[in-house]
């Protein structure tokens, strides 16, 4: 079977029809808006989908102009509450450059290290979210049982090492290697972390990496999942695990948290 994109699998109607893309930018003024805006609906959609625990977690967004620096939420925020305006900048060394918040230094650790050894990654995202978390207590990749879990076939990591909160940056450096070029990386006894092209990837890699978690555990208790063909689950990678696709399935969660929290914006 060839592959396909997603535009693929559309039935359009008979008026002309542009499958939507990720916006182009005129400045870096402008990109850097359009990522901060993105990262604060991010960290909303993760508040309403139960993400969130105390303190834990964070999303990163590389700047577009300062490129070994990237903006990250204020420590001790709850992800329901922060708007663009909190958002805080951090450089390479760990300073906060732009913002009136601190950062968690946990954030730093992991998300410099990713971001350095990735120049492909515009975005990172990590959280103490309850099925992520169980998972990650198996040491275990996911397997490919469902259509949504083949997005990440062969395409992520364990980070097999846990000892304790994350405040070394050279723990960081071991936690890129285990993410190596992949989409994803469950980090043993702790959580799961996904990067992407966009917030938008990023942010969409997480949210279904966290059900497709949910999945395994529901059906490893029930009995022993059907295993996807390593073929077909490679061909369904190629399907639903694309940059283009994560971008696209987050527009839907875009359009309704924004429609509900514009405040996000300020």
């Amino acid at each position: 079977m060839e592959n396909r994109g997603v535009e693929d699998y559309l039935i359009t109607p008979p008026r002309p029809f542009k499958f939507p893309q990720p916006p182009t930018f005129g400045s870096v003024e402008e990109e850097r808006v359009h990522r901060k805006q993105r990262l604060a609906a991010a960290f909303r959609l993760f508040a309403k989908f139960g993400f969130d625990e105390g303190v834990a977690g964070h999303i990163t967004a590389r700047d577009p102009e300062k490129t070994d620096h990237f903006w990250v939420n204020p420590f001790g925020m709850d992800f329901s509450q922060i708007r663009v305006s909190d958002l805080i900048l951090v450089n390479d060394k760990g300073e906060v450059v732009d913002g009136e918040y601190p950062v968690n230094a946990a954030a730093f650790a992991i998300h410099s290290a990713v971001h350095a050894a990735r120049p492909d990654v515009i975005a990172a995202a990590h959280a103490h979210s309850m099925y992520g978390k169980s998972w990650s207590a198996l040491g275990r990749t996911l397997d490919p049982i469902t259509q949504d879990a083949c997005a990440f076939y062969d395409d992520h990591g364990v980070f097999d090492d846990y000892t304790g909160v994350v405040l070394d940056t050279a723990e960081g450096d071991r936690i890129a290697r285990a993410l190596g070029n992949g989409k994803a990386a469950i980090l043993r006894n702790h959580g799961l972390l996904t990067v992407g092209k966009s917030v938008d990837e990023a942010a969409w890699w997480f949210i279904t990496m966290e059900r497709s978690c949910q999945a395994q555990l529901l059906a490893e208790a029930a009995g022993e999942p059907h295993l996807i063909s390593p073929e077909n689950a490679k061909l369904t990678s190629q399907q639903v695990g694309s940059a283009i696709a994560g971008w696209f399935q987050f527009q839907p969660l875009w359009n309704r948290i924004t429609r509900e929290q514009p405040d996000l914006f300020e």
